[in-house]
Formats: C-alpha cells, sequence, structure tokens
C-alpha cells in the first residue's frame, strides 16, 4: 500500500526527477508539475496526501499558489522549497498554512523526514477527529463494564461483517447509536444511514414509506417517491422497532432480504437495492414468534448478527463514568462551567433504578446542571430531580393502565438480570444466592429471554 499521494511543484526539470525517483524508492506515489497552471490543474483533478511547492516559477510563484488552495478551503498539506527565498515569503508561507520550508539543494534524509513526520501528524489528526465525533455520537456507549467492553468488541467485528444485525435492549439502551457505531466503522461508512421507526408509521403507509410509490399508486401520491430501501442504497437502512411492525409488512421485508429487490406501491418495475439492515427492538421477537406475533422466517432473517444491550441498572459500576461525562457535555450546552457530583451523588445515582437506562441519566444530569443553584452537585440535589424516589428501591415500574401481570414480569425480569450481573452469569451461584432450585431458575430465565453467561459450562461440568 502506498504511503502517501505527493505533488512536487518545481520548475527544475532535473530536481522533478530525483525527487519522483527517491520517494518512489520509499514507496510514495508521486505526481510532478513544472509550473502554477499545471499544478492548478492536478490539484482539480487529483486528491494528493501532501504537497510541496517551489516559491519560483516561472508562470507565478509556490506561495501565490499555496494562497489559492487556502482561498479554495483545501486544508492540503504543503512543505515549501526554495533556494533564495526571502524572510517575507517564508513569513507569508506560514501564516497560510505551509507546515515547513525546506532550502536548497534539498537534503533527501531531510525531505523523507519532514514527509513522514507531516503525513503521521496530520493521518493523527484526522483519527483524533474521528474519534471525537464518534465520542460525541456515541457517548451512551461508555463503559468499562464486562458486558460493555464485550458489546464494543461484538460492535467492531459486526462492522467488519455486511450480514443483517438484530440490536435488543430496553428504550433507552442505546440501539440507535449502536447501529451508527456499525455504519461508520464498516465499509459503508460513506454511504447513506437512512432510519425508519416501525412503529411510528401509520400502517397503511409503511409499504409505501419503504419501498416508494409511483405517481397515482393511491390518493395524494401526486409525485414519484424513493422510499428508505433506495434512499440507502450503498449504505445502511435502520429499521428502528421493528417488532411493531405489521405481519403484511413483515412478509415484504423478508422477500427484499432474501432476494434484494423491490418494487415501488404502484410499479410494476423491479429495483435492485445493495443496503445493509440494522434492525432493533425492545421486544422479545423470538417470544413474539410463538405467539404469531412476528415472522419466525424473518426472525431468523434478521438474527444473523444479534447485539443485546445491557439495562443500565444491570451494569451500575459505569454509572459514574457515564454521570461525568454527560455532566461535561451538559455544562458544555448550557454554559455552566466548573460543576462537580460529589461522591454522594454519585451513590444515589448508582443506586437508582433507571427504567429508562442510559437516555434518563443524560436527562436527569442536564436537569441537575440547570436547576441546581451551586457548583457543587449533592445527594439532595439528585433526589430532589428523582422525585424524592428512594435510591435503593425499584422506581419507575408503576405506570398507569399497565396491567398488574405486565408490571410484575417486568420487576421480575429486573431483579434476575441485577442477580445475573453480580454473580458474573453464573447460573449456580445466582440460584443459591436468591435462594432458588437451579432448575427453576433456568424455567425463569427462559420464560423471561433471559441467559447466564456461564450456563452451557456448568451443565457440563
Amino acid at each position: 500500500m502506498p504511503r502517501g499521494h505527493v505533488l512536487v511543484v518545481d520548475d527544475e526539470p532535473s530536481i522533478l526527477t530525483t525527487l519522483q525517483k527517491a520517494l518512489s524508492l520509499e514507496g510514495y506515489t508521486v505526481d510532478v508539475a513544472g509550473g502554477v497552471r499545471i499544478a492548478e490543474e492536478k490539484l482539480a483533478k487529483k486528491s494528493y496526501d501532501i504537497a510541496l511547492f517551489d516559491v519560483a516559477l516561472p508562470d507565478g510563484d509556490g506561495v501565490s499558489l499555496l494562497e489559492k488552495v487556502r482561498v479554495g478551503g483545501s486544508d492540503l498539506p504543503i512543505v515549501m522549497m526554495s533556494g533564495h527565498a526571502s524572510i517575507d515569503a517564508a513569513v507569508r508561507a506560514t501564516r497560510l498554512g505551509a507546515l515547513d520550508f525546506l532550502e536548497k539543494p534539498l537534503s533527501t534524509d531531510r525531505l523523507l523526514l519532514v514527509l513522514d513526520n507531516t503525513l503521521r501528524l496530520v493521518r493523527a489528526e484526522a483519527e483524533a477527529r474521528a474519534l471525537r465525533a464518534q465520542a460525541g455520537q456515541l457517548g451512551e456507549l461508555i463503559g468499562e463494564s464486562r458486558s460493555m467492553v464485550a458489546l464494543r468488541e461484538q460492535i467492531a467485528r459486526a462492522a467488519k461483517a455486511s450480514a443483517t444485525v438484530l440490536v435488543t435492549g430496553e428504550r433507552g439502551t442505546g440501539k440507535e447509536l449502536v447501529a451508527r457505531a456499525i455504519h461508520i466503522a464498516g465499509k459503508r461508512a460513506k454511504g447513506p444511514l437512512e432510519k425508519m421507526n416501525c412503529a411510528a408509521v401509520p400502517s397503511e403507509l409503511i409499504e409505501s414509506e419503504m419501498f416508494g410509490h409511483e405517481a397515482g399508486a393511491f390518493t395524494g401520491a401526486t409525485k414519484q417517491r424513493r422510499g428508505k430501501f433506495e434512499r440507502a442504497s450503498g449504505g445502511t437502512l435502520f429499521l428502528d422497532e421493528v417488532g411493531d411492525m405489521p405481519l403484511p409488512m413483515q412478509a415484504k421485508l423478508l422477500r427484499v432480504l432474501q432476494e434484494r429487490e423491490i418494487e415501488r406501491v404502484g410499479g410494476h418495475e423491479t429495483i435492485k437495492v445493495d443496503v445493509r439492515v440494522v434492525a432493533a427492538t425492545n421486544r422479545d421477537l423470538e417470544a413474539a414468534g410463538q405467539k404469531g406475533e412476528f415472522r419466525a422466517d424473518l426472525y431468523d432473517r434478521l438474527n444473523v448478527v444479534p447485539l443485546a444491550l445491557p439495562p443500565l441498572r444491570a451494569r451500575r459500576e459505569d454509572v459514574p463514568l457515564l454521570a461525568r461525562h454527560f455532566l461535561g457535555l451538559a455544562m458544555a450546552a448550557n454554559d455552566r462551567p466548573g460543576m462537580v457530583l460529589t461522591e454522594g451523588a454519585i451513590e444515589v445515582l448508582t443506586g437508582y433504578g433507571f427504567p429508562g437506562n442510559v437516555r434518563e441519566l443524560r436527562n436527569l444530569i442536564e436537569r441537575l446542571v440547570i436547576l441546581t443553584p451551586d457548583a457543587k452537585i449533592d445527594a439532595e440535589d439528585v433526589r430532589v430531580c428523582l422525585g424524592g424516589a428512594s435510591a435503593g428501591t425499584p422506581t419507575g415500574l408503576f405506570r398507569p393502565g399497565t396491567p398488574f401481570r405486565v408490571l410484575a414480569e417486568e420487576a421480575e425480569r429486573r431483579i434476575l438480570e441485577e442477580a445475573l450481573a453480580h454473580h458474573g452469569g453464573a447460573m449456580a451461584a445466582t440460584a443459591r444466592g436468591l435462594g432458588l432450585e437451579r432448575s427453576h431458575l433456568y424455567k425463569k430465565c427462559k420464560a423471561l429471554g433471559l441467559r447466564g453467561d456461564k450456563a452451557e459450562a456448568e451443565d457440563e461440568g
């Protein structure tokens, strides 16, 4: 793989030949130009990693060429060369962003060192920008708990593949962020990322939203419209709340995943689509399939790469790290620098159940930053913002209009999740800790769609 693509601009043919040969031997791809006009043509047509400009050129000067490049909005790394440059030229070039100024006759070793160091710096800065952007987008995936370390490793592996991914987890656990991470880190990062919430689109419009429609396909369809699959071509389509998709639409989605082609509503043309699908749900689709609410064959097709997001209460050790991260974001957003969370505040936060998971934590921290009058956020401030809820009690379980059976199942699930997390996923230890027969715990976990990490190993022993 080439070390970099270099453009050398100089009016001396012997220097162009020497540099082209020397840099090519070091693994660089080299283009040369004997003047400003040819250099401008090459810069307009090609993308370079770095450029070398001589100051004195037959049809202009290198510093003016550097200025044109900067006025055009390019941040191309540029190194200037000259055998008789004035101090003014050097100062002007530096102000315009030249990274170095090399005197002729050129030392090949010095030139190679400058190129190597410059490209290292530029690439490191690009990586840092990408990481900062990713950290801003993926803040809710922060955590050093075993489950989060494993999840990030799974995301990295999933990103390299092209198979369909099914992300499962409760509301607020960061399912969309995982989809975005897979897209950003994958081969389709330069393509579009389209999102569709299957629960938010009326059933009579979901097919049109997904596949598009032709003009006159239905009342109100005055012109042709591309659907999500077409708009996501070459990229990723994130199907959120896929468990709420109507059954008739599930059959059509299955066909698209199998055939990789669609037909717009009201049309007859078959359109090939090149899309990676990442689906997400907070439902147990396997259980929904057993009840006839979700197609088993579609579940199998979606669940090629399963990613399960843990609820925040199952990784309480990550709460301090997340809270401080969100504190920094909230201080910047609300112009309240210098605020701190006391140990007491962290203790209350860590003990709270967070039914809304990481999203609820982020919103809570922002509320604290806005409403706390002092720079120090203490335990009482947190309790007030939580509405007086005791940190150790299972809050957020009661929801008006929700049947007791559903609430009881949710409470049971939370208890088992936390117990399994506490015992490192060991089913036998969890059963002992809860005073249950291991077989009874297995049945409970299976019914709730839970599974201990060490269940199989213990069975074999």
